[in-house]
């Protein structure tokens, strides 16, 4: 009796409470119903940022509050509110246990009783494409250094301009990136940024640029940065065709005439995130003469893509492409089938599959090993 009753003591010590989460959820469980909320109240008071981790991998989700209906959607549901939180019967206190890689960096909500909110005791969250999302950062996960901004280091300007095209009869706002030693006395490098406003206001391209550069990692490339004005019919419909035309034929001639590029396709590359990864590689399968890098991050890869690389003649190309794990389920084999073409066809690839989902916190992290890869130092 006397051991029984120190393992009660010592499960109800919130101090000690770290290591075990279920064991406490099981104490919990065994008090009267009138007991159970004080050591909820006390457990919360010692562990005031949440989720609770444990073991590397093991995370547990808590919500204190009322609610009659409560679950949580996130990069591992799909973002399907699915993954359900369970109650603690006599108090207000909800949880819900999941695993993850010791790496991982998960992004999620709450959905209480319809509405979505961020998880209130989670100090982690992440701007991307879909607003504002809570963010699990695993006890493995590092946040890239190149993504922050550095006083000390040179900057390169950012040039604001517009684009008429007459292929496409629109004008689109386009954003040129300029090294910190940009003088016009020598060639540089260009990379095509597809989405090309969310690149600078959701990852950060400026700094990471701007770091790469600094710190000798890349030789200094010009950025042009072209958003879609239809992106779902100019980046895998009915006017991709006229919007690689448009690239090719009306913006690069531009882009040399008023800055000093290199012409040489080795030095050109193109980028881009999901339908964007699709535009990207449609750009450069039409047009490698143009284009000899490409960069698709949890890509779209529509059928005429891998037809014609898995039934053409080698092209001149070089890519980078990854995915999340827990990135959208429709992508996945597209990707990997992709990977298989190029793997059979002997091209210079790079392929990586990171423990994220589709989201600009997981595309912003990794796209210097795209930038490395195709400019490196000279």
């Amino acid at each position: 009796m006397k051991k029984i009753i120190l393992f009660f003591c010592i499960l109800a010590s919130p101090t000690i409470l770290a290591g075990n989460f279920e064991r406490f959820i099981s104490y919990l469980n065994l008090l009267p119903l009138n007991e159970r909320q004080a050591k909820v109240d006390s457990f919360m008071n010692a562990n005031p940022i949440l989720p609770y981790l444990e073991d590397d991998t093991a995370v547990f989700f808590i919500y204190q509050g009322h609610a009659q209906s409560l679950v949580i959607a996130g990069d591992f549901t799909g973002w399907t509110p699915s993954m359900p939180m369970t109650g603690v019967d006599g108090t207000n206190f909800f949880y819900s246990p999941a695993h993850f890689e010791a790496d991982a960096r998960i992004e999620y909500k709450f959905v209480i009783d319809g509405n979505w909110i961020l998880d209130p005791k989670n100090p982690h969250s992440f701007t991307g494409g879909t607003g504002i999302n809570s963010e699990v950062r695993m006890p493995a996960y590092i946040v890239s250094p190149e993504i922050s901004w550095y006083s000390v280091i040179p900057h390169g300007i950012i040039r604001d301009t517009s684009f008429y095209s007459k292929i496409l009869n629109n004008t689109r706002p386009v954003k040129i990136y300029l090294p910190p030693d940009y003088s016009g006395q020598k060639q540089y490098p260009v990379i095509v940024f597809h989405d090309g406003i969310e690149y600078v206001t959701l990852a950060n391209i400026v700094n990471i640029l701007d770091y790469l550069i600094a710190h000798h990692e890349i030789e200094p490339v010009i950025g042009v940065f072209v958003p879609p004005v239809d992106r779902e019919n100019e980046y895998s419909g009915s006017k991709k065709d006229a919007y690689t035309t448009f690239i090719v034929k009306e913006l690069m001639p531009v882009i040399d005439r008023k800055f000093t590029t290199s012409r040489d396709p080795r030095k050109r590359a193109t980028f881009g995130i999901s339908a964007g990864g699709n535009i990207a590689l449609f750009l450069g399968m039409k047009h490698p003469e143009a284009f000899g890098k490409i960069a698709a991050q949890s890509s779209d890869v529509q059928a005429d893509i891998s037809e014609t690389f898995k039934y053409s003649a080698k092209m001149n190309l070089d890519f980078y492409l990854d995915l999340g794990k827990y990135d959208l389920p429709v992508l996945i084999p597209l990707v990997n089938n992709f990977i298989r073409i190029l793997q059979n066809k002997n091209y210079v690839y790079q392929f990586k599959v990171w423990h994220e989902g589709h989201s600009w916190g997981n595309w912003e992290s990794h796209m210097r090993l795209a930038i490395r890869q195709f400019f490196p130092p000279g």
